[in-house]
């Protein structure tokens, strides 16, 4: 049997070469560049990239060049990273709530405030909040401390007091940063609303950094304090399936940018 490409194959492959170099090129290229980026005859070139572009995979320039085609930016501007990182971390989130019984959240830091983007509900009335897409401060809730003590910057200003249990002092912000360090986990009680109690675990991307985090929240009567450690201990296997799941699709901590 021959190793050579049937000529169908060869036409597919030569024109996804072309169209991975457009993708990943910092400015546009003009033909003489692919054809140099590609090794293919410039004969190929041409004639494969007139097929793009009637499919509207690339396009030119005024000048000429080539660069991605308005079907690829269409589908570039329809999906939201926050997508992926949902559909991804869903089977561990619903694990989670059928674990607890509590709510559980996936967020996600968003300039100056926490975003929720999924939630589990709880099986129960008491307690049961819809937070997607409501912003929390990171000093006062379980999701924002993780984000703290894994290196996101510190909130500028003032730190709001929201009850009388929220720590407005930076320096016992910091030791509870350590502790969040320590355990793995972060834990609220009362800080952003009464009676509240939280848990998050950090949720590490491929590079390693925490850019998401997954929480159990639900009201003090139940998540009390003898209780909390086997939460804690869930909500980290629950994030460290979803770091898995983000190193196998499309890895160190530390607080550098605390202060």
């Amino acid at each position: 049997m021959s190793g050579t490409a049937p000529v169908g194959t060869q036409a597919v492959d030569r024109a996804a070469l072309l169209l991975v170099a457009v993708l990943e090129a910092s400015a546009p290229l003009s033909s003489t560049e692919l054809v140099a980026a590609t090794g293919l005859p410039k004969s190929t070139v041409s004639r494969l990239l007139s097929s793009l572009e009637r499919s509207g995979l690339i396009q030119r320039t005024a000048e000429g060049a080539v660069i991605a085609g308005p079907r690829i930016t269409d589908y570039a501007l329809s999906v939201r990273p926050e997508d992926t990182l949902v559909r991804i971390a869903q089977p561990s989130l619903d694990r989670l709530g059928s674990l607890t019984g509590e709510t559980v959240n996936l967020a996600v830091p968003l300039g100056g405030e926490v975003r929720q983007i999924a939630q589990v509900d709880a099986i129960y009335l008491l307690g049961a909040v819809n937070w997607l897409d409501r912003p929390v401060p990171f000093h006062c809730s379980a999701l924002g401390r993780v984000f703290l003590a894994y290196g996101h910057p510190m909130p500028t200003g003032r730190l709001p007091k929201l009850t009388e249990r929220t720590i407005t002092s930076r320096s016992q912000l910091e030791r509870e940063l350590d502790r969040v360090l320590e355990r793995g986990y972060a834990v609220v009680d009362s800080e952003l609303e009464p009676g509240l109690v939280a848990v998050a675990a950090p949720i590490r991307s491929a590079d390693g950094s925490v850019k998401a985090a997954v929480s159990v929240s639900g009201p003090s009567v139940r998540l009390t304090p003898e209780v909390i450690p086997s939460v804690g201990s869930l909500a980290i296997e629950a994030a460290d399936s979803i770091s898995r799941a983000l190193r196998q699709g499309p890895a160190s901590t530390s607080r550098k940018g605390a202060a």
